[in-house]
């Protein structure tokens, strides 16, 4: 009996062991799981930021794609208006150059008679008194209108 009564007590501490192991190994499983269902959360919650961030993407270039419409339909309008103004700032220079030689002519035609070679002195007078600078007098608008300087 001896021999039978330590192999009962031998299987009875080995079923105990094996069931404290077990325990373990269940709580193991436990957590193992709970972190498989965080770790599906956590997959499904990137899955839905991919998504979210594809519509963004789409967005963004829908977004930009309009912006480079708007930029090129401006650009071409630009592009016009410098055609338009160069245009113009040569017709302006054109009737400049028109105006001023019409002024020339008109100033030679204008012009006194030379006598001897020289100008007359009257004429020689007004010259210089165009030339003059024209300092206005300070004490009062009626010296200033005519041109009086102390």
């Amino acid at each position: 009996m001896n021999l039978a009564l330590t192999v009962e007590i031998a299987l009875t501490v080995l079923l105990a062991a094996t069931l404290v192991y077990c325990a373990i190994l269940e709580r193991r499983l436990a957590a193992l799981r709970k972190g498989q269902d965080g770790f599906k959360e956590t997959i499904a919650q990137l899955d839905a930021s991919i998504a979210s961030a594809g519509t963004s993407m789409r967005m963004l270039k829908s977004a930009a794609t309009g912006a480079a419409e708007t930029l090129d339909e401006r650009l071409a309008r630009a592009r016009n208006l410098i055609d338009e103004l160069s245009l113009l700032a040569i017709s302006g220079e054109r009737i400049a150059e028109r105006i001023e030689r019409s002024a020339t002519v008109q100033m030679e035609r204008a012009r006194p008679p030379i006598t001897g070679g020289r100008a007359t002195p009257s004429v020689l007078a007004d010259r210089l008194d165009a030339l003059k600078p024209q300092v206005p007098r300070t004490d009062g608008p009626r010296a200033a209108a005519m041109g009086n300087v102390r």
